[in-house]
């Protein structure tokens, strides 16, 4: 029979998507993963891929159109494939294996796109792996356990004891109605893109619901600075470009560990804090068409070296449309460098639901006293902005503090993973 494929939960809220081009036309046949439709969500334009295989017999959407979850997107012909990420129903068990083979699995294997790409690059099949996420879905460390040869463990998080727990109030606003403008001059009308709005709205949301606190620093990064610069060629000879983002990025992942507060979200209805035991982090990057956050996960576990690779890798993405869903979800700490825009400093708003954000402005030669000598030190401004709700002006000033000892102590960070 037919089977029809609609929009799937977006996660973190998501609710609808803007319909921007449809890459397939009807009695197409096309391949599971191929390229499907190419969306705008409240993240970023990305594009989906096909979860099965098989000839389009309708295309229920067209550009332009806003869709909610759950709305129909195309369906296939008889004879497709069941969609990718969606269990199989129950089979009897099939006889046991000789040990040395792995067993493959009946049916379509849960997995994102992404983890599926992943699975393809690194010559991983992923009916062999067996997933270590919900529902048995496989997730990115199992496809890279799989090609070391190791196998993952499914993490458990550590039950919090129980206590009492109050809701939180909040606090709601609405603009008052706009001037007639027109009575003082010529004006001229823009429609927002349905990614400003969101921007617009989730910036809104945040400055209204979150009491931000601004705490400011500075790092010596000279030492840091002529590791780069010694180090730049052979990166690139690896295909690599080393930044100071990705030991802003790894020095705010080993401050984290230390500080959890700052890696948590708050949960204003049950009257917690959700303190999160994995480092995704995100990194603001500037679009022709908005801002957008791509996330890199696991940064704890990674050194710098791989940071600054993936780094590169996921930017691109984000600057050609071609970020997935996975890229741009799942963030728990934000970064945003603007020191090639100039400026001294900037207060940034915190990315709502994470409770803190780093911003970083230039670096700039400043004369330092050093031993009681005046000498010329490259001072890089950080702006740490956070949730009062969650965290006081000193636990602020001690994070910082600890990012700046980081930076001034470059070699850990290069070793660190």
């Amino acid at each position: 029979m037919s089977r029809t494929f609609s929009l799937p939960d977006l996660g973190e809220g998501l609710t609808e998507a803007e319909i921007v081009a449809v890459l397939v036309r009807e009695g197409d046949v096309i391949r599971e993963d191929a390229p499907l439709l190419e969306v705008e969500t409240d993240k970023a334009q990305v594009e989906i891929p096909s979860p099965m295989g098989g000839r389009v017999e309708k295309i229920h959407v067209q550009p332009g159109q806003t869709v909610k979850v759950g709305a129909p997107l195309v369906t296939f012909a008889d004879g497709a494939a069941e969609p990718a990420g969606v269990p199989a129903p129950s089979r009897s068990a099939p006889a046991a294996a000789p040990p040395a083979s792995p067993a493959r699995a009946e049916g379509p294997v849960p997995a994102t796109p992404a983890t599926r790409r992943l699975a393809r690059e690194v010559g991983v099949d992923l009916k062999t792996v067996r997933g270590s996420g919900p529902g048995g879905r496989v997730l990115d460390e199992d496809v890279r356990a799989a090609a070391s040869g190791t196998r993952v463990t499914p993490a458990t998080a550590p039950v919090a004891p129980a206590g009492p727990a109050k809701p939180m109030a909040t606090v709601g606003l609405e603009a008052p109605p706009l001037p007639r403008f027109e009575q003082w001059g010529p004006v001229e009308r823009a429609p927002l893109s349905h990614l400003r709005r969101t921007i617009a709205l989730r910036m809104t949301l945040s400055a209204t619901l979150i009491p931000h606190v601004t705490h400011f620093d500075r790092a010596d990064i000279t030492d840091l600075d002529a590791i780069i610069t010694r180090n730049l060629e052979a990166a690139r000879a690896k295909g690599v470009t080393i930044t100071l983002t990705s030991f802003l990025l790894k020095a705010a992942a080993l401050a984290l560990l230390r500080h959890p507060t700052f890696n948590a979200s708050l949960d204003p209805a049950a009257g917690e804090m959700v303190l999160k035991r994995y480092y995704n982090l995100g990194v603001a990057v500037a679009t022709e068409r908005g801002l957008i956050v791509p996330v890199l996960r696991e940064v704890d576990r990674k050194p710098v070296l791989e940071i600054a690779r993936e780094l590169g890798a996921l930017a691109q993405r984000v600057r050609d449309g071609k970020a997935t869903l996975d890229d741009l979800r799942g963030g728990t700490f934000t970064i945003t460098n603007m020191g090639a825009l100039g400026g001294t400093a900037a207060i940034p708003i915190i990315n709502y639901p994470e409770v803190a954000i780093l911003g970083v402005a230039r670096a700039r030669q400043e004369p330092v006293v050093r031993q009681g000598q005046i000498v010329p030190r490259l001072m890089l401004p950080l702006t740490l902005t956070f949730d009062h709700r969650v965290a006081d002006g000193a636990d602020g000033a001690r994070f910082a503090a600890l990012i700046v000892q980081l930076l001034e102590a470059p070699e850990r960070l290069l070793w660190e993973s």
